[in-house]
C-alpha cells in the first residue's frame, strides 16, 4: 500500500537531543538546586508528560514556584535545538505526504517549541502524550493518532530513534525507520535506519 503519512518523533529526530530529560533538564535543574535527585525529576516529568500534573505543578514540586514561568522559558529557549535539515526537507516532503508529530512531552513544552521553530505549518496532525494521557510505546497513543488521520497503519511510516517505540508501531502494521543520529546500529527494530534527513528522502523511495 502506498505511503500517505509520515509520522515523526520529536526528541532525537526533529530535535537533536534524544534524552532531553537526562541530558538537558537534569543538568539545568542541578545548576540551580543540586539536592534534587535525577529520579525525582524523571518521575515528575513522566507524570507531567502524561498530563497528570501541569507544567506549573512540575516546577512547583521541584521548588521553583517563584521562578515559573521564566525558568521554563529559559530552559526551552536555550537548550532545545532543531535538526538543521528538518524544516527544509519536511516542506519538500509535504508536497507528497501528510506529516504528523507523535511525541512524549508536556503539552505546554511541545506548544512552545512548535511555535518557536514554526512547526505548526509543517505538521498536519500533532499528538502529544501530555494531551492524550498515553506515552509511547503504549499502543493507545498510536491508535489515537491512527484514529485522527483515518488511514490504515500500512499507509504510514514512523520515524523514531527509540527501539521500543518503533517496535510497538511495527506490531500495529506501521512501517518504521530508525533515526540513529548518534547511536550505533543494533539488532532489528525497523525496516530501515538513517542518520540524517537527507537519507530519509532516499529511503522513502523503498516504500510503495
Amino acid at each position: 500500500m502506498a505511503v500517505k503519512w509520515l509520522i515523526f518523533d520529536a526528541m532525537g529526530v526533529v530535535f537533536e537531543v534524544s534524552d532531553d530529560v537526562n541530558d538537558l533538564l537534569v543538568p539545568f535543574i542541578h545548576k540551580r538546586s543540586n539536592n534534587i535527585s535525577r529520579e525525582i525529576i524523571n518521575k515528575l516529568y513522566t507524570k507531567a508528560s502524561l498530563g497528570k500534573i501541569s507544567s506549573l505543578d512540575f516546577w512547583n514540586n521541584l521548588g521553583f514556584t517563584k521562578e515559573y514561568p521564566e525558568i521554563e522559558r529559559i530552559f526551552l529557549d536555550n537548550n532545545i535545538t532543531i535538526d538543521p535539515e528538518f524544516s527544509e526537507i519536511a516542506k519538500e516532503l509535504k508536497e507528497k505526504y501528510s506529516l504528523a508529530l507523535l511525541s512524549n512531552d508536556l503539552k505546554d513544552w511541545s506548544k512552545f517549541l512548535r511555535n518557536k521553530f514554526n512547526l505548526n505549518d509543517i505538521f498536519n496532525v500533532v499528538v502529544i502524550s501530555g494531551e492524550v494521557g498515553h506515552r509511547k510505546p503504549d499502543k493507545r497513543i498510536y491508535h489515537f493518532l491512527l484514529d485522527r488521520i483515518q488511514v490504515p497503519p500500512e499507509n504510514c511510516v514512523f520515524i523514531d530513534d527509540k527501539l521500543e517505540n518503533l517496535s510497538a508501531a511495527s506490531e500495529l502494521g506501521i512501517k518504521t525507520i530508525r533515526f540513529i543520529r548518534n547511536a550505533s546500529k543494533i539488532g532489528f527494530c525497523s525496516e530501515f535506519e538513517i542518520s540524517s534527513f537527507l537519507e530519509l528522502k532516499k529511503v522513502l523511495k523503498n516504500f510503495y
